[in-house]
């Protein structure tokens, strides 16, 4: 794939695609198989980038991996994981550095973890702090721990209560992994619910946990074991199919599907989002999973709050559907985007900007003027600043609209490597 990519208008999009398998659910079943004690199988697991690379590292920790036709095999040593040789190398993927800093602590020795120029910039405190209270020391640049990474971990992790402070499944999930490895139960308390990929996966490996609402967050607790091996199936990525979604309903002439969507709760608040918006975009039960249909629609602005969509990574693509929409939208504690793989807080008020788009900002909310139809973007440029969904971003706007050109495009094989060409195919 060419580092620059020209997306031309579509006069018309037609039919159904498959989405990678959910990059949250990839990580997580691999590191869940290769902590669990014999050979666990995956289907349907993301061909991303982020996710090879997680694979790379656990393997590097003494699990082994065979891929046969249609899945992933993946054995995790009798005696249970150990110190690598090498620095882990987590490229561009923050899910991967904070979840294997929680997975180390609890693996007795002294690790390494390494990343990009543009994870190097990325906080690891909001991680290394309750790790800390368990006993591991995790030692990176700054006040903000910015990798590269030392952890050093004991023989064993103490038991923790803590409350996260900024809702983040990343942080829930890292205190978790290293709680199987503790003297006792630990419990993580959220105020906004985030996504349950961790504790619905680990239950399923045989993992003690319960969790219950408490107001409009969750407690879960955790007794320490190893989890079991387990056969997983993946289910396609819902912030992959947040894409289509918004293409369809932006699109003059669309009607488009997108097939075996993770519909859990905390992953779809994009879709209650489009449908406020006045989008015919609906999730349809296909018996255990999930199809998610789109098509064209006239659009309106609204009122988007962080917590509908707490991982705020649809956020990009959603500032496309309120540039082509009438009115003005507010999107509201979106301080959270300045710590993803680019700025997408400045990214997306560029993007917006360069649609033809007025565009304001106030603290941690921004403000955009839609133009009340995708047919009114301007033909333009952007420099994705190597983030995968602002790539993807674009690539829809310049899609519905009237074409534009990406530097950086190539990116999107981190999460999304045949994104380009499944865009062509329903075209």
């Amino acid at each position: 794939m060419s580092d620059v990519e020209r997306v031309l208008p579509a006069r018309h999009l037609r039919g159904s695609v498959r989405v990678p398998g959910d990059k949250s659910s990839s990580h997580r079943a691999l590191m869940i198989s290769a902590l669990a004690k014999g050979q666990s199988s995956i289907t349907g697991l993301s061909p991303g980038d982020d996710v090879a690379g997680t694979s790379v590292m656990l393997e590097h920790l003494g699990a082994t991996r065979i891929e046969e036709e249609g899945r992933v095999l993946i054995s995790g040593p009798d005696e249970g994981l150990h110190p690598g040789t090498m620095p882990l190398d987590c490229a561009n993927s923050g899910t991967t550095m904070r979840l294997m800093i929680g997975i180390v602590s609890a693996i007795p020795g002294t690790h390494y973890l390494v990343g990009d120029a543009s994870l190097s910039k990325r906080p690891m405190d909001r991680v290394a702090t309750p790790l800390g209270l368990m006993g591991a020391i995790v030692r990176g640049h700054g006040e903000s721990l910015t990798p590269p990474l030392t952890v050093e971990s004991p023989a064993k992790l103490h038991a923790l209560s803590y409350h996260v402070p900024v809702a983040s499944a990343q942080v829930k999930s890292a205190i978790l992994f290293a709680g199987l490895a503790a003297d006792g139960d630990s419990s993580v308390t959220e105020d906004v619910r985030t996504r349950t990929t961790t504790e619905d996966m680990l239950q399923a490996a045989g993992v003690a946990l319960t969790s219950h609402d408490v107001g409009k967050g969750r407690e879960i607790t955790l007794r320490p074991g190893r989890p079991l091996r387990h056969d997983w199936f993946v289910p396609g990525d819902p912030s992959q199919a947040a894409f289509f979604a918004v293409l369809g309903a932006i699109h003059r002439d669309a009607t488009l599907e997108v097939l075996s969507v993770d519909a859990s709760p905390e992953r779809v608040g994009f879709v209650d989002v489009l449908q406020r918006m006045n989008a015919d975009v609906r999730l349809v039960e296909r018996g255990t999973i999930h199809a998610l249909h789109s098509q064209s629609s006239s659009l309106v602005a609204t009122e988007i709050h962080a917590h509908e969509i707490p991982s705020v990574d649809e956020v990009p693509v959603l500032v496309v559907a309120a540039a082509a929409a009438s009115g003005v939208s507010a999107f509201r504690a979106m301080g959270e985007l300045r710590h993803k793989e680019s700025d997408r807080f400045a990214g997306s008020l560029s993007l917006a900007q360069n649609l033809g788009c007025r565009v304001w900002s106030e603290g941690d909310d921004f403000f955009i003027e839609g133009l009340e139809s995708a047919s009114a973007f301007a033909d333009f440029a952007f420099a994705s600043t190597l983030d995968h969904r602002m790539v993807m971003a674009s690539a829809v706007a310049g899609c519905a609209g009237r074409g534009c050109t990406i530097e950086g495009a190539s990116t999107v094989s981190s999460s999304y490597p045949h994104f380009f060409r499944d865009l062509a195919l329903l075209q």
